[in-house]
C-alpha cells in the first residue's frame, strides 16, 4: 500500500507540471515579488529544487517582467498583474495552458500585451491553449477553434472562418459576419428580441469585483 501511494503521489506530480493554470480571481500576493510569487507557485507544481531558479526567472522573462521581478506585486499594474499570473501558470513549462477571462478588466493597451506574450510563449513552445473569454475579437483573432457555448450548452464548434462561413450561408443579411454575429446566431439570442445577452445582477456583480482587483 506504501507503495502504491508513493507511485501515486508522483503520477499527481507529474501531471502538475504537465498543466498550467491562470484563474479569472486574482491569484498574485501583492505582499511578494514578482519573483516570489513566481517561486511559490515552482514549488506548487514541484518543480524541482536544482531546477527553480532558473526557470522561474526563465518564466519572468517569457512575460516581460525580468526588470520589475524583485519589485512588489503590489505595484505592479493591471496588464503586469495578469503577466506575472502567466508567468506562474508557466513555469513549469506545462504542455497546456488553461486562461479563465484573462484579460478581464484590463484596458486595450494591456489586454495587448498579455495576449503578446500569450501567442510569443505558444510559438516558441507548442505548448496547448485553452481560452475562455466573451471577448469575441479575441477569440477570431488569437483561436484556432472556437467553441461557442450559451446557458451551458455548446451551440457551434468551429474555426472563426468555418464559423462564419455558416452564418454567410444561412443568413444573406450578413455577408461579412463577425464573431459577435456569429453567437447570436448560433444562440438563437438577440436585443431586438428583448433578450438581453448581458447576464444578470450577479454576473455583472462578479465580473466588476474582479475587474477591480486586477485593476
Amino acid at each position: 500500500v506504501r507503495v502504491f501511494g508513493h507511485d501515486a503521489a508522483g503520477r499527481r506530480s507529474e501531471v502538475r507540471r504537465l498543466l498550467g493554470y491562470v484563474p479569472q480571481q486574482l491569484s498574485a500576493d501583492a505582499g511578494l515579488t514578482g519573483r516570489e510569487n513566481v517561486a511559490l507557485f515552482a514549488r506548487v507544481f514541484d518543480v524541482p529544487r536544482a531546477e527553480r531558479s532558473a526557470r522561474v526567472a526563465q518564466a519572468l522573462a517569457a512575460v516581460d517582467l525580468t526588470e520589475a521581478a524583485d519589485r512588489s506585486a503590489g505595484t505592479y499594474s493591471g496588464g503586469m498583474v495578469r503577466r506575472l499570473e502567466l508567468a506562474q501558470a508557466l513555469v513549469s513549462a506545462p504542455r497546456l495552458l488553461v486562461l479563465d477571462e484573462p484579460t478581464i478588466g484590463l484596458d486595450p493597451i494591456a489586454r495587448a500585451s498579455v495576449w503578446e506574450r500569450v501567442d510569443a510563449v505558444r510559438r516558441a513552445t507548442g505548448m496547448t491553449v485553452l481560452v475562455t473569454t466573451h471577448y469575441m475579437d479575441e477569440a477570431d483573432r488569437h483561436c484556432d477553434r472556437i467553441a461557442l457555448m450559451d446557458r451551458g450548452r455548446i451551440r457551434a464548434l468551429g474555426t472563426p472562418e468555418e464559423l462564419k462561413a455558416r452564418v454567410r450561408e444561412q443568413d444573406a443579411a450578413l455577408p461579412d459576419p463577425t464573431l459577435d454575429d456569429v453567437f447570436r446566431h448560433f444562440s438563437g439570442r438577440g436585443l431586438a428580441r428583448g433578450e438581453s445577452a448581458e447576464g444578470d445582477f450577479n454576473d455583472v456583480r462578479r465580473t466588476r469585483r474582479t475587474a477591480n482587483r486586477v485593476g
